[in-house]
């Protein structure tokens, strides 16, 4: 999604050193540097650059998940095909395109040599993926030789393009070697296997060989990094079989290697090419963002549309509301309908019925009483959010006064005055809106009377209007039938606006790709010679048809009221005739302010409605802010808190010299850790010496093992090595010279004793002495009298001398 991004914002900015400059660093990818110098590096300020990166570690990244992916099952094999072959294509699009992406030398890692040859080992690594499905799925040997020839011919000439570079680590070369000799191996085993179907047992042994040739260089070579151990196995089993049919019944003559008919090859992969957009779900964070011209000339466009339209849209209405007007006050078309003066017109009936249709004035009386539930919702959303700011502040404000100079954060007054700005915006609108509404209600109340007539029966509508003498002889006569083809032609024109404002509003043309052409071409955009020509070009149409409709607009109602005129001579004039017209007129007048109440009062709905979506965005983002200053503060209060514990409550007070001198701090060259007194042992048996190193006995005493007695614990094969830097005694130093002998009886009374020669001055009972100050020495011990280990005394890391107990 990334590098989706960065292709989708590339041509919208000019990323350049001397424009949008961003630079962008990235280290080589297999430069493990030095220990002074470190990895290589190299920074650009190129968006280029940074695609190309970017793609090389897609690629990377591709490369690992299908190495991950468990090729025991289909979907795994699957999964690491598409992958790699991904990665293929990622590489390969790096090697096409880094040199005019950087217009520079690139690291070696994304290198068009490089990147190239790890093309190509992805799609060796694809290669083996299919030759490994086609395995599992039991194919026919002749294809799956095929598929591992190609495999290996893929590591190979990824081989070879590396052999003599020193572009990839050099862990990579062995591994490209193995596997092509691997892949190599597999492609004779299978071609033998279909050469012992076609009868050929000669070419068999051939390939056979061959193929453990191969095997065989590759356990030898690099079993440090491929185990083929299964494969040599499995060859060599083949061969053995072979050879031995071969020998005992077909006889048939081994070819030389040279001779044996080359395996074809058949390709199941490719590069998957760089497609933008890469990601599945790639939406365009930056689709609306453009360079800061272009969006100021669109912006002003923007603005020159909307009054073009508006102004198109209220010179239509305001025409058609004075073409009503004119009609109401003329009593058209309702005096030329009223030719009985005791009947309802028809223009009334209609109007009536389609007051009647829309609720009537049961539908104005619910808007109006919705009106006020709105806007209270509104304002106790505003309200509430404010609160919680008010709250917060009032908080931060007290705990600054606490702590003073301590309570280092920004203040809540000064953070909180955007959204204060937005919140006073907001209590301006529905400030407004209440206006606005009153202006609704007090119109309402002018002519309710007169909607509550329009919605009753016919009959009703007929009662309440008064009766007048019938004008029978203006019936057919010309002026009325000139005034109803006006009044069609009129109607006809407020039809057409209806339409022609739709049109106008439903325009809609995005002038981003014109302004960003003209910048790209000139380096400069005209905005108002581009925008008044765009605007004449779509809306040149439209606005002709609205003067065209004002224009005939004008000359019908300038016809209207002259045929009026010569009707209102014609027709007899009493006061009931003119108090039936004067009704009539009020009943036209409400039909027309009830359309208009209905209208204003549903779009006063749709703002309170989205007002209130608004002011709950705003709320929550009241919300989100207190809360994060509740958790800063929270934390902050914490922190005083343990600084507060952590302090002295009282200035430390200077100790007396003699106790700071024998508190150790002040006298040259104490020790800190004071030096014990030197203990006196009276009447208590000296310790012996730290026990010997073990004897360097000759190779001929080494060559037989000295046994304990029967009953006695043998003696430790060997002693524990002394402590490094520690130092034996010197009278431990020599070894007994005699020699150790086989195990002796033991005789009662003398438990372990054996009549061994002993050596000059051997005292065999001193050893019942229990008050000797010292221990016997292990030199004049009896060589063939094994030691008893007594039990271990603290402090001392060998085993003390042992004593024979007194008979």
């Amino acid at each position: 999604r990334y590098y989706d991004q960065l292709c989708s914002i590339e041509p919208k900015f000019p990323f350049s050193e001397n424009q949008v400059c961003v630079t962008f660093t990235w280290k080589d990818a297999f430069d493990k540097g030095s220990l002074f110098g470190g990895s290589a590096k190299l920074a650009l300020a190129s968006l280029g650059y940074e695609k190309t990166c970017v793609l090389f570690n897609c690629g990377a990244l591709a490369s690992q998940i299908a190495a991950e992916q468990n090729l025991d099952n289909d979907e795994g094999l699957k999964a690491a095909a598409k992958h790699y072959q991904f990665a293929s294509g990622a590489f390969q699009h790096i090697k096409d395109t880094v040199l005019s992406a950087l217009n520079r030398e690139p690291t070696v890692d994304i290198s068009p040599d490089t990147v190239g040859t790890l093309s190509l080992i992805m799609l060796a690594q694809a290669q083996e993926v299919f030759f490994l499905k086609a395995t599992r799925d039991k194919m026919k040997d002749g294809i799956i030789a095929k598929l591992a020839n190609q495999a290996a011919d893929y590591y190979g000439d990824a081989y070879k393009q590396c052999q003599y570079k020193d572009t990839l680590p050099k862990e990579v070369f062995p591994v490209l070697a193995a596997k092509h000799c691997i892949m190599q191996a597999n492609a004779e085993y299978h071609q033998s296997i279909l050469a012992k179907q076609q009868k050929k047992f000669g070419e068999e042994i051939g390939r056979l060989q061959h193929a453990a040739d191969l095997v065989k260089t590759v356990a030898s070579r690099y079993d440090e990094y491929i185990n083929v151990k299964d494969l040599v196995d499995k060859i060599n089993r083949a061969l053995t079989a072979a050879k031995k049919d071969n020998d005992f019944i077909y006889h048939d003559r081994v070819p030389d290697l040279k001779d044996l008919e080359s395996i074809g090859k058949a390709t199941l992969v490719k590069s998957t090419p760089v497609v933008v957009p890469l990601s599945q779900k790639f939406t365009d964070l930056f689709e609306k963002m453009v360079p800061l011209q272009v969006q100021q000339s669109v912006s002003v466009y923007n603005q020159r549309k909307a009054d073009l339209v508006n102004r198109s849209i209220a010179q239509m209405r305001e025409a058609t509301t004075l073409a009503n007007g004119v009609l109401a006050s003329l009593n058209l078309p309702a005096a030329i309908e009223d030719v009985s003066g005791d009947t309802v017109p028809q223009s009334i009936l209609n109007k009536s019925k389609s007051v009647i249709e829309q609720g009537g004035i049961q539908t104005v009386d619910q808007l109006i009483k919705d009106l006020p539930e709105l806007l209270q919702r509104n304002k106790e959303i505003l309200d509430e959010s404010l609160r919680l700011l008010d709250e917060e502040e009032a908080t931060d404000n007290d705990l600054r006064t606490k702590f003073k100079e301590r309570w280092q954060r920004t203040p809540s007054n000064e953070l909180y005055k955007p959204l204060r700005t937005e919140g006073t915006n907001y209590h301006n609108i529905l400030s407004k809106a209440m206006q606005a509404d009153g202006q609704v209600k007090e119109r309402y109340q002018s002519h309710r009377d007169t909607i509550a007539l329009l919605c009753k029966p016919e009959a009703e509508l007929n009662a309440a209007i008064p009766s007048a003498n019938p004008a029978k002889t203006l019936q057919g006569n010309e002026v009325v039938n000139v005034l109803r083809t006006l009044l069609a032609s009129l109607d006809e024109i407020k039809k057409e606006r209806e339409q022609l404002e739709n049109d106008l509003k439903s325009v809609n043309f995005d002038m981003t790709s014109k302004f960003l052409t003209a910048l790209a071409q000139d380096g400069a955009i005209n905005e108002e010679a581009i925008s008044v020509t765009e605007l004449d070009r779509i809306y040149g149409s439209y606005t002709q048809k609205v003067q065209e409709s004002l224009k005939k607009q004008e000359e019908l109602l300038k016809n209207i009221q002259n045929a009026h005129q010569d009707f209102s001579k014609m027709k007899q004039s009493n006061n009931e005739s003119n108090l039936r017209e004067e009704v009539l007129k009020n009943l036209a007048v409400a039909n027309d302010n009830f359309v208009e109440l209905v209208a204003n009062l549903k779009e006063g709905t749709k703002f309170y409605n989205e007002l209130t979506e608004i002011l709950l965005k705003f709320q929550n983002k009241c919300s989100d802010i207190v809360f994060a200053r509740k958790t800063e503060r929270d934390e902050l209060l914490k922190d005083l808190q343990q600084s507060i514990a952590r302090e002295p409550s009282a200035p430390s007070i200077p100790l007396p010299t003699y106790q700071a001198t024998s508190a150790g701090g002040s006298k040259p060259g104490a020790s800190p850790t004071p030096t014990p007194a030197p203990r006196t042992m009276v009447g208590t048996k000296p310790q012996p010496p730290a026990r010997p190193p073990p004897p360097v006995i000759s190779a001929a005493s080494s060559s037989s093992s000295a046994s304990a007695p029967t009953g006695i614990p043998a003696a430790p094969a060997a002693a524990p090595a002394p402590i490094p830097g520690a130092s034996a005694p010197a009278a431990a130093s020599a070894a007994p010279s005699q020699a150790q002998g086989p195990p002796y009886p033991t005789y009662p009374g003398y438990p372990g004793y054996c009549q061994m020669p002993m050596p000059m001055g051997y005292n065999p009972y001193m050893y019942g002495q229990y008050n000797l100050p010292y221990a016997p020495s292990p030199v004049f011990q009896n060589p063939a009298q094994g030691p008893y280990p007594p039990p271990q005394q603290p402090g001392y890391p060998f085993p003390q001398q042992p004593y024979y107990p007194q008979q």
